[in-house]
């Protein structure tokens, strides 16, 4: 006990160490960013913050969250019982599939820090469910007070759970694992990490003038236009890559419990990818294993230059919590009758299937809104920027109402010939 006890001192003098040194660097943080969520939030004392915030898919189809410790107001203005409710909430929504959280360690101050006593707290409640599907936990950033607070848990981590944990000095090492432009990383983070990255050189970080994009291959299927792929593949108007994986799931997987909600071997993606950018068959049978097409169909929706259902209805969607709940499925119909031709078909293609998955949710665990949660974010998304935890919503809900009402929204043959491609 008494040596825990100095553990926590050492701690605590470690975290006023790494405040006194951002003083010397004349590191003024910015007030914490605020969001604006929806007032009638649950959470919204807490949530208005922006310290926990879902940022789509990883480059495997994984659920990206993030906590970032600079959007913590001071102590006495936070109720931090909340922020552990808020926290559960959120992840409650995602727990069932396989997830990452990214922690940005920098901006923790003895001034706004939670104490050691809720940090055990919190872990004891976050039982099996949470811990199961997170697969890593990337702490950014990390001090001399992560490693001390580290060894204080110990005794009370599994070595299961501890593997899952892994330390990034620098936010380039992240691009190695995730899709890097969906974070939302606050702007403190961004110039603490300069700062960083210009102490290891000796000099200020030198600008980096990326190579110009080497032309796709005739072949190529992920990370191209469906334009694209339509002129390479004789005039198909669904893209090989989503004809396939469809056939294969209502085939062999349509029943499946977690469809979409795991993720498989990343080695085995990029293997996937490989042989259908060069041209070659693919034969789903040799994984066995129905979640390889799975998260394929997701990796092909997400790696489109622009999303499915173009940039162009995102702000409509926005604003789709505005719309009075017996007119919603009509502005649903309206906003996809919107769509460029080609991206009518191929939308109403995907959604027929995914309502198709619905219908045996009793087998598979994949209602609407559970698809909807995977997929909202692989159909639309900003032109720029990432989007962000309360824009999830109307996303989600949008995309539930195109699966349910699948009939309904998609009963024209085609869209109007003025809004064709």
């Amino acid at each position: 006990m008494a040596a825990t006890s100095g553990l926590e001192q050492l701690a605590e003098i470690e975290l006023q160490k790494g405040e006194e040194k951002d003083k010397e660097q004349q590191c003024v943080p910015d007030s914490p960013p605020t969001f604006t969520p929806d007032p009638s939030h649950p959470y919204y004392d807490v949530a208005r913050h922006g310290i926990i915030q879902v940022s789509g898919d990883d480059n495997y189809g994984r659920k990206l969250i993030t906590f970032s410790s600079c959007c913590l107001p001071p102590s006495h203005q936070l109720d931090h019982r909340r922020l552990l409710e808020y926290l559960k909430f959120t992840l409650d929504q995602y727990v069932e599939m396989d997830y990452i959280l990214v922690y940005f360690h920098y901006g923790l101050r003895s001034s706004n820090k939670p104490s050691l006593k809720w940090l055990r707290e919190a872990y004891n409640e976050f039982d099996r469910k949470y811990k199961k599907n997170l697969k890593t936990l990337y702490v950014v950033h990390p001090t001399n007070f992560i490693r001390i607070v580290w060894n204080i848990f110990k005794p009370l981590i599994s070595h299961k759970f501890g593997k899952k944990l892994m330390y990034v000095n620098y936010l380039a090492e992240l691009q190695d694992h995730l899709n890097y432009e969906q974070l939302i990383i606050p702007p403190d983070v961004l110039r603490h990490d300069e700062k960083l990255r210009a102490a290891q050189k000796g000099g200020p970080p030198p600008s980096v003038t990326p190579p110009p994009p080497r032309p796709p291959l005739p072949t190529q299927q992920f990370g191209v236009s469906l334009q694209y792929i339509r002129e390479k593949n004789k005039e198909a108007i669904i893209p090989p890559v989503m004809a396939e994986t469809v056939a294969y799931i209502k085939d062999k997987g349509l029943r499946t419990e977690g469809l979409f909600r795991r993720s498989v071997r990343v080695q085995t993606i990029k293997d996937v990818q490989k042989l259908y950018n060069l041209g070659k068959p693919v034969k789903f049978d040799q994984f066995e294993n129905v979640h390889v097409p799975a998260v394929i169909l997701k990796t092909f929706l997400r790696e489109l230059p622009e999303p499915l259902l173009t940039f162009q209805v995102y702000n409509q969607i926005q604003e789709f919590l505005n719309v009075e709940s017996s007119l919603r499925v009509s502005r649903c119909r309206r906003i996809i009758e919107s769509l460029p031709e080609h991206n009518f078909t191929v939308a109403k293609f995907l959604l027929g299937f995914l309502h198709q998955v619905s219908q045996e949710s009793i087998s598979n665990k994949m209602s609407a809104s559970n698809l909807a949660c995977v997929f909202g974010v692989n159909l639309v998304w900003p032109c720029h920027g990432s989007v962000s935890l309360a824009a999830l919503t109307p996303i989600n809900i949008f995309t539930e109402i195109l699966i349910e009402h699948f009939h309904t929204v998609f009963s024209s043959h085609r869209p109007p010939a003025q809004a064709t491609a």
